[in-house]
């Protein structure tokens, strides 16, 4: 009994470090830098299942002095083309969204007009996407749960979210077969019509040259 309850202790610290990473991994914000020139916008854009919280913080950083950080514009729009977020004259903010529809949410960023002129300002963005974004411990509080039983809770979730991830990517590689089998099939046929279409062409010409020659009473 005594050996029995030493095999167990070991698996089951190996499995709680097991869902502690799996945790962790799902958790994890996708942290970007992006260097802004001086004459341009640039756009990171994320790509968002449809019901999914996102939140991101964004803060303008100064290579010289910090206190003399430019002001940017910066604006989030949905795939369809509808504006989520729109900001100006700011060096630091944060926005935050549900997806209304699947697809990729670019966030674009410029440099104020009368701070065009510098150079060597980056911006930093730190999205949160689905698990990550939620409040874990305002959720802890309501529901009155902790330690193991909130990991727990949010492995749930993560495995919630990685077998929505494998159905949704099911349904693309569904559409995309549909796809390639309809293009297979109309190139097959605008194969057969264009050979249809050699043939006859040719014998259209075999019978002009033919006539041709018996006119001229070459044969």
């Amino acid at each position: 009994m005594g050996r029995r309850g030493k095999a167990i202790l070991p698996t089951a610290a190996m499995l709680l470090c097991s869902v502690l990473i799996l945790i962790e991994w799902s958790q994890s914000a996708a942290a970007l830098w992006l260097s802004l020139p001086p004459h341009a916008m640039k756009c990171v854009s994320e790509e968002i299942h449809a019901g999914v919280v996102a939140l991101a913080d964004y803060a303008i950083v100064h290579e010289g002095d910090p206190q003399m950080a430019p002001s940017v514009t910066v604006k989030v729009t949905s795939p369809n083309g509808d504006i989520l977020h729109h900001k100006e004259n700011v060096t630091a903010g944060h926005f935050g969204f549900t997806a209304d529809d699947p697809g990729n949410y670019p966030a674009c960023f410029w440099l104020d007009p009368h701070h065009s002129g510098r150079t060597g300002a980056s911006v930093s963005i730190n999205w949160k996407i689905g698990i990550a974004a939620k409040d874990w411990g305002n959720i802890a509080k309501i529901e009155k749960i902790e330690g193991v039983e909130l990991e727990l809770r949010k492995l749930e979730e993560a495995v919630e979210v990685i077998h929505e991830n494998l159905l949704y990517l099911r349904k693309r590689e569904a559409n995309m077969r549909d796809l390639s089998e309809k293009t297979n099939n109309r190139v097959a046929t605008f194969s057969i019509l264009s050979l249809g279409v050699c043939i006859v062409v040719s014998t259209l010409q075999l019978w002009h040259l033919k006539g041709f020659f018996l006119k001229k009473k070459l044969i």
